[in-house]
Parts: C-alpha cells; structure tokens; sequence
C-alpha cells in the first residue's frame, strides 16, 4: 500500500476487524477516517452487482460526476474489465478477503495517472455479503482535478490480502530520505 489514503483506511479497517475477518458496518465511524473521507467509497451489493451507497468528494471529482447509485463497474469502459471487478468484489466478500489494486488512467484530454484501489469486506448486520469498504486515490492530487475527467482505467497489479494470515497491525509508511536538500555552502561575495 503506496498512497497515504490507503495505509489510513486499511490501517483504521483492520483495528477494527480485530481477530474478526470484518468488521460491522455500523462501527465505521467517518471521523477517524477524515483524512481519507475524500478517496473513500462504500459499495452495496445489489442484484445487478456492487453498487456506490457513499462516494467522497475526490472520488467524484476524478470522474466529473456524483457516483452513489452508480455500478462500480461502471467506472470501467470495456465489458470485460467490468465483469472482471464484479468477479473482484464478489471475491472480497465470498471470502471476507481485502484487494489492493494498482491502476493505470487516462483523462479525457490524454493526461495519465495512477491510482491505488482498496477492496475490503464489511459485516451489514450480521452479513458478510451486503458492504464492501473502499478507496480509490492517485498517489498525488493531479493538477488537472476539476478540470478533465477519467477517461479509462486498467488494473496493473492485484494482491489480496486473504483471511487467517498474519495481516500487518499497521503498514508504515516508506521511510523518507533524512539528508538535507539544500545545503548551503559558506563564500562568495564579502
């Protein structure tokens, strides 16, 4: 997990779970995931396939629309690939298993961004098959946010993050670079 949006809903998921392999739906409490609330989704399975109940604001920017009610497979232009992501979420919760995707994406005007995406299963009262928790967010906020919108998008690597194994308590985030940037050097002009 690359994006900060991500390690923090993971993060806050996994807490929650416990020694479960999800946790309730009504134990999701918005405030803790603040900082993220704008990349995070929650999916409602539906007869016709996983569908946005809550999109945040990013989310809905990258797409240039409102996405709850909206299939999710539908952020994915080609019929194969949207059958692919419903086989994805089913995945998620037939075996109350997590999905961290990495995603290639093209705007409309020809601008390329990646993004990382986070599947991860939800109990709806009791039921492993009725919520699905997610994110969807670019490494860096695009410069071209508000002003063109995700054309298409293809899934470039895939882990799930499957149930009874040790799952990392928190997943840090990369170390950075201690040295100093700018270093300035005594001389010139007296």
């Amino acid at each position: 997990m690359k994006n900060p949006s991500t390690r923090l809903v993971f993060n806050y998921w996994d807490e929650l779970r416990g020694e479960r392999n999800a946790p309730e739906r009504g134990e999701i409490e918005p405030g803790a995931l603040r900082h993220a609330l704008a990349d995070t989704f929650v999916l409602e399975n539906e007869p016709i396939g996983p569908v946005f109940r809550l999109a945040g604001t990013r989310l809905c920017a990258l797409f240039g629309r409102e996405q709850r009610g909206r299939a999710f497979a539908a952020l994915w232009p080609d019929v194969e690939t949207q059958g692919e992501m419903r086989r994805l979420v089913q995945t998620v919760m037939d075996e109350t298993a997590g999905a961290v995707a990495g995603l290639s994406a093209e705007t409309i005007g020809g601008a390329s961004v990646h993004l990382e995406l986070l599947l991860l299963p939800l109990r709806y009262r009791g039921r492993t098959h009725a919520r699905v928790l997610g994110a969807l967010s670019p490494a860096v906020t695009p410069e071209w946010l508000g002003l063109d919108t995700l054309d298409s998008m293809r899934m470039i690597s895939l882990r799930m993050i499957w149930p009874g194994t040790p799952s990392p308590r928190h997943v840090e985030a990369p170390v950075a670079d201690k040295r100093p940037k700018l270093m300035l050097l005594p001389g010139g002009r007296a």
